[in-house]
């Protein structure tokens, strides 16, 4: 991707913020010292405001961001001039990746990234309530839809309940139960 563009996509990736909410983006929102973003009433999808962590990766890209952008004085954090070129480079990224449909279109769209933050929220351990607060997913329903169960998931549940029914065993809790 070029490198106007990867400031924006590295965003949504560690937030799962709406397209819209990373555009509106001001440096009056980024709170570098605390290692937060605020997203405004008004600035999201549900007007209601959201507090984003500013995880390393992240701080680094906001940080080299606020370095290009204070040299021309400019209160937003300019990743609205790297959408007039997202679309083409998105869709030549997919091409060359090979993340096609049956029509050779990019399979994968900008949006795709909130169910990846999401993903990425959850599998990290973060509880549920808390990945809704920082996606903006309410009601439930919808952060479900964003929350899928994939394969691998199955499989690392199935990891982490052995682990348990090991553990259980050793210490003898199945006897409990007249089981050896």
């Amino acid at each position: 991707m070029p490198d106007e563009i990867n400031p924006l996509l590295t965003f949504g990736y560690y937030t799962g913020c709406r397209r819209a909410e990373i555009l509106s983006l001001r440096w009056s929102q980024v709170d570098f010292v605390r290692g937060l973003v605020r997203l405004e009433p008004g600035t999201t999808k549900n007007d209601e405001p959201r507090t984003l962590p500013l995880v390393p990766g992240l701080f680094k890209v906001l940080s080299m961001q606020k370095a290009i952008r204070t040299q021309n004085a400019q209160p937003a954090v300019g990743f609205s001039s790297a959408m007039v070129s997202l679309s083409v480079a998105f869709r030549g990224a997919c091409k060359t990746a090979g993340l096609v449909d049956e029509d050779g279109q990019p399979a994968p769209i900008f949006h795709d990234l909130r169910r990846t933050g999401v993903r990425n929220l959850v599998r990290a351990g973060i509880p549920e309530r808390v990945a809704m607060a920082i996606s903006g997913h309410d009601p439930r329903s919808v952060f479900d839809r964003y929350n899928i169960v994939s394969e691998a998931d199955l499989q690392e549940a199935a990891v982490r309940l052995d682990g348990i029914y090991r553990a259980a065993r050793q210490n003898g809790f199945f006897e409990w139960f007249g089981h050896t």
